[in-house]
This record gives C-alpha cells, sequence and structure tokens, in this order.
C-alpha cells in the first residue's frame, strides 16, 4: 500500500507491467496467504517420455483455432490454473485420451 486517501480508499504501490487503477476501495484488499508459493513447491517432477520432459494432463478444458489449427486449453497435473496453457495437437501426442475425452463431451 502506498498511501491512504481515505477510511475507505487506498492508493497502492504496484509494478509498472500491471495495468490496472491504482485507487481502490479497501473492501478489495485481501491479504496475501502464500497458497501461490506453497502450491510450486508442491508441482510435480515431470515424466522422462522418449528422452524428453513431459507433465501430465489433468484434464483439456477447452477448444480453440488459431490460423486453422486446433488449439487446446491444457490444465496440468498438479498444478494450479494460473499453469494453464493453449497447445496445439503436435505437443500433445501422448494424450490422445485427454483429447477424445474432451471431444466426446463437448
Amino acid at each position: 500500500m502506498k498511501k491512504i486517501i481515505s477510511m475507505n480508499v487506498v492508493e497502492l504501490e504496484l509494478p509498472s507491467t500491471i495495468k490496472i487503477h491504482l485507487v481502490v476501495n479497501i473492501s478489495r484488499i485481501r491479504r496475501y496467504i502464500g497458497q501461490v508459493e506453497e502450491q510450486r513447491k508442491k508441482q510435480p517432477a515431470p515424466v522422462i517420455i522418449k528422452g524428453e520432459e513431459e507433465w501430465e494432463i489433468e484434464k483439456i478444458l477447452n477448444k480453440r483455432k488459431v490460423r486453422g489449427k486446433d488449439k487446446y486449453l491444457v490444465r496440468w497435473k498438479g498444478f494450479m490454473a494460473e499453469s494453464d496453457t493453449w497447445e496445439g495437437r503436435e505437443n500433445l501426442e501422448n494424450a490422445k485420451e485427454a483429447i477424445e475425452e474432451f471431444e466426446r463431451e463437448y
């Protein structure tokens, strides 16, 4: 917190890369608990398949087309939602079952 403007409003001090309004209502302020750091410590190690490091897919969440190619939003097993990534089929060769399950459901 940079300074208190009034009883209900504070001005935040944040890195310039975060593009939000710096003056916010106090009801928006939450104490940081450290969940992200704790989760990062618990992240699983990659599995070695054919000499390559790979992580296990928990679930495919969504699908979109980018330049005519399918991309899948992947939730990685043992990781938080912040680590979800969009991956092309070429990066998901060992996840055919997860792709088939997603296609069946949607």
